[in-house]
């Protein structure tokens, strides 16, 4: 189902998550940010999303300018407690990418578990290095007020051990 704003370049709606073979969900079609983010990028790291950036250290390419298929490792913070993960879809421009995201929530939980697809993601930082980025708010059709601190890329390339 395509929404009229779709068609005029705006992101893709929210919608249920599709079954993603080896990804476990909540018994409803529900997904985390976490087996999204593995499914998707094929990064074979565990724990919660903001034990990623430490995780990925030594195993997995780690920078500050987005790739497609690279992860956004969200922060922990007060309302993001066990941080959040985004897939790297493609790169808008310096400042702005579009993400897919599991378990990217609103308000009241309307679209808890559920996928985003193509959302917009703008790098806010200082110094354009994606350390504080404002992400897309459906239900208003625009960047949320809310400023995320993250901890940068992980890339699906595994560093090569020297040998």
């Amino acid at each position: 189902m395509t929404l009229g704003l779709s068609a005029c370049g705006g992101p893709a709606p929210v919608r249920r998550a599709p079954t993603i073979a080896g990804v476990p969900d909540y018994g409803s079609g529900y997904l985390s940010c976490v087996p999204y983010a593995r499914a998707r990028s094929g990064i074979e790291l565990r724990g919660d999303a903001w034990q990623w950036w430490e995780a990925a250290s030594g195993r997995y390419l780690r920078g500050h300018h987005p790739q497609a298929r690279n992860v956004l490792v969200f922060s922990r913070t007060r309302r993001l407690p066990q941080g959040h993960l985004s897939v790297v879809r493609r790169i808008v421009s310096a400042r702005e990418i579009r993400v897919d995201h599991a378990n990217w929530a609103e308000a009241g939980g309307g679209s808890r578990g559920r996928v985003a697809e193509d959302q917009p993601v703008l790098d806010v930082s200082g110094g354009n290095d994606w350390s504080r980025v404002r992400v897309w708010y459906p239900p208003i059709q625009d960047y949320g007020n809310t400023v995320f601190d993250t901890q940068g890329f992980v890339s699906p390339r595994l560093i090569m051990a020297a040998g």
